[in-house]
């Protein structure tokens, strides 16, 4: 299964002028956990839920005067939409995050998160028993167990 299958295209996104406030915003009203942070088209960073609740607690001031740009995550965290959805969990992993920016040609394309890989899990099951089935089509194509193809 591959990143595209699973991604979310509808990408929600904040000024990096804003304030945070604008970010919360937008997040409640997209039912999203997080805000792709961008200076015109270019993206720049991530705020995430979890970077909303730290300025909170730390700041201890009105989302209106906390620029967003204070507590953007600055280096987002990508990965191409033709990738595997295993290398996408690995990815993750290693660099601790929840959320991949997914890019083509480094434009931001769609998101996968956490709970869109969780939402796959049955389909990955389902894939990974037509894999291993003797009398699958797909176990004669060596390239289906290239997991890791780039």
């Amino acid at each position: 299964m591959l990143v595209k299958d699973v991604m979310t295209t509808d990408l929600v996104t904040c000024p990096v002028e804003a304030s945070l406030r604008l970010g919360v915003e937008r997040m409640l009203a997209n039912r999203v956990g997080s805000v792709i942070v961008s200076d015109g088209t270019r993206p720049v960073g991530i705020v995430t839920e979890t970077d909303v609740l730290h300025a909170g607690y730390v700041a201890r001031r009105p989302f209106a005067e906390i620029p967003v740009r204070k507590v953007m995550s600055g280096a987002l965290v990508t990965i191409g939409p033709e990738k595997t959805l295993r290398r996408a969990t690995l990815r993750m992993h290693d660099e601790g995050v929840k959320k991949l920016v997914v890019v083509e040609d480094f434009t931001p394309v769609g998101i996968v998160t956490t709970r869109d890989v969780i939402d796959s899990y049955h389909d990955l099951k389902a894939e990974m028993r037509d894999l291993l089935r003797p009398d699958s089509s797909r176990i004669h194509d060596p390239a289906a167990y290239d997991f890791d193809a780039e």
